[in-house]
């Protein structure tokens, strides 16, 4: 199929905090406009020249919450007659966005647009339901508002049970997911030591102390020293019956940011002088039984794959979110994908997991991989709870 050419520009993203340490105090509405602002610079592109902004994000918080679209494109200085979308597809929101505003385009309502998208978990609040209509009698109840995101709507399991139910189902052993788990926090290390990630960063100011500010360049959550043995002594996260093979260490981290992208139409990208870095392609979504949603990205990668009638030796990089270390030796298994060839540069696992930035920082790490290796295409997969997968194909322009 041919869709009308979208081309990606210049793309930033936030550190990635780790669960209630750096960022646990900053709106997310400010990291939006932060990353925003970010890649408009990065792209030398006016802000009045941006009509629509789409932003994602899986859980809102604070008082702009339900607003932060337009919260954050007014904040960040786009002109008042744009306009402004929230979207939300559980881990692929990030992805979501970028396509909504490939969609924009498209159809003709927008020349260029600034997908956008993060999650603040820190700042999810405890609910009580009983309250505004008054408890009966006796003890209430608050509910972590993040129980929401992490279990299932339809079996009320949490998303590591199903990530054991995946493993169960298809024999993946315990030591082959702390083997990709290790590879990714060494990868990581290896991304932040060479440079790679912070060409990504946008560094953001935070307050120190009483007057004082630090800037916060780096993630926070990678663990590049930690060790075989020491991911072989965590405990099982999701299964107390002695059987379960999923740990902490093996399973994506609960991290702050936020990620944004410039998308425009290839005629005005031309015109406002964008360089334009890649091409989206395509993309395709599907559902998987919810029980087992960590399998998603094999029958979206396949369809995509089908659609523009490319095959997996086509594909230069692989970028597959590591919700759970058992998703990516899932995808492996079943398409014959190349670990030499997916996630180089660390993934979920070790850099965290916000799923509204999740997607455009995965596109970004792609964008910059095919740029340094001269590769022609990258797929972008993940699987996304409730029963999933979701994939996106860009095509490298600097070559």
């Amino acid at each position: 199929m041919n869709l009308p050419d979208t081309i990606l520009c210049a793309g930033a993203r936030t550190p990635f905090g780790d669960f209630g340490k750096s960022l646990r105090e900053v709106p997310l509405s400010t990291l939006g406009v932060h990353v925003v602002q970010a890649s408009l610079v990065r792209a030398g592109l006016d802000a009045r020249q941006v009509d629509h902004l789409v932003f994602g994000v899986t859980a809102p918080v604070d008082h702009d919450g339900l607003f932060i679209s337009r919260k954050v494109a007014l904040n960040a200085g786009l002109p008042e007659d744009s306009a402004s979308l929230g979207v939300v597809r559980a881990c692929g929101t990030g992805s979501q966005a970028i396509i909504s505003a490939a969609q924009q385009i498209h159809s003709g309502h927008s020349e260029i647009a600034v997908a956008a998208g993060g999650e603040n978990y820190s700042r999810v609040p405890y609910l009580a339901h009983q309250v505004r209509w008054g408890a009966q009698r006796g003890p209430f109840e608050f509910v972590d508002g993040l129980d929401y995101i992490y279990r299932c709507p339809f079996t009320k399991e949490l998303m590591g049970d199903t990530a054991e139910n995946l493993t169960s189902r298809f024999g993946y052993t315990r030591e082959a997911m702390d083997d990709w788990a290790l590879t990714s926090q060494q990868r990581a290390g290896e991304a932040a030591n060479s440079g790679f990630l912070a060409r990504q960063i946008a560094a953001i100011d935070l307050p120190d102390g009483k007057q004082g500010l630090r800037s916060f360049a780096q993630d926070e959550f990678p663990r590049p020293t930690i060790t075989r043995e020491k991911l072989a002594s965590l405990k099982p996260a999701f299964r107390k019956d002695g059987k379960g093979q999923v740990t902490a260490g093996n399973s994506s981290g609960v991290t702050d940011g936020a990620a944004a992208l410039v998308v425009a139409s290839a005629q005005a990208a031309a015109r406002a002088g964008l360089r334009a870095e890649a091409r989206l392609v395509d993309w395709a979504v599907v559902g998987v039984a919810p029980e087992i949603m960590g399998a998603g990205p094999v029958p979206a990668i396949t369809k995509l794959l089908q659609r523009t009638g490319l095959s997996v030796a086509d594909i230069d990089y692989w970028e597959i979110n590591e919700a759970f270390a058992v998703v990516n030796l899932h995808a492996e298994a079943q398409l014959g994908i190349a670990r030499a060839r997916t996630n180089l540069y660390g993934g979920g696992i070790s850099i965290g997991h916000p799923p509204g930035a999740t997607g455009i920082r995965m596109t970004i790490t792609a964008m910059h991989h095919l740029a340094d290796t001269r590769g022609r295409y990258a797929v972008i997969s993940m699987c996304l709870g409730s029963g999933m997968g979701m994939a996106t194909l860009i095509e490298n322009l600097l070559r």
